[in-house]
């Protein structure tokens, strides 16, 4: 491989970069306080894209949500589950009924959702994080 062409390539992803990590604010999550920053970045991000799975910003949250998973899995011991046990598991922990989510979702949405018939948007999952006070990612 010619060394110009790899420094070019590797001297224009820096120019990316750097503008990139500075208006994210966190890019990598290895402490307790990047991890607050990522959340909040998250959220801020599940925010603007809502359901758009096609939002210019969904590779940005895609990326951000897998250092956060990284994390996680390094840091916390939370066995794997379908989003749809995470919700349950929390309302029942909470002692809600689905009517008592009507701030989240509709009732109906959340009973396809209990039954495993429908998936957990991400607009969705970021109401249900606020709510819970958990990451988004417990719910995708």
């Amino acid at each position: 491989m010619n060394n110009n062409i790899s420094m070019a390539t590797s001297q224009a992803i820096l120019d990316a970069w750097l503008p990139f990590k500075t208006a994210m604010g966190v890019t990598s999550v290895h402490s307790e306080a990047d991890y607050e920053r990522a959340t909040a970045t998250l959220n801020l991000l599940l925010e603007a894209i809502g359901d758009n799975e096609n939002h210019p910003l969904a590779e940005v949250l895609d990326y951000l949500a897998g250092q956060l998973k990284a994390y996680e899995d390094e840091r916390f011991l939370i066995p794997q589950a379908e989003p749809r046990a995470v919700l349950a598991f929390f309302m029942q922990q909470h002692q809600l009924r689905q009517e008592d989510l009507s701030d989240c979702a509709p009732q109906s949405r959340l009973s396809e959702i209990l039954a495993g018939k429908r998936a957990i948007s991400k607009a969705m999952a970021k109401r249900l994080a606020h709510r819970f006070n958990v990451s988004c990612d417990v719910f995708l």
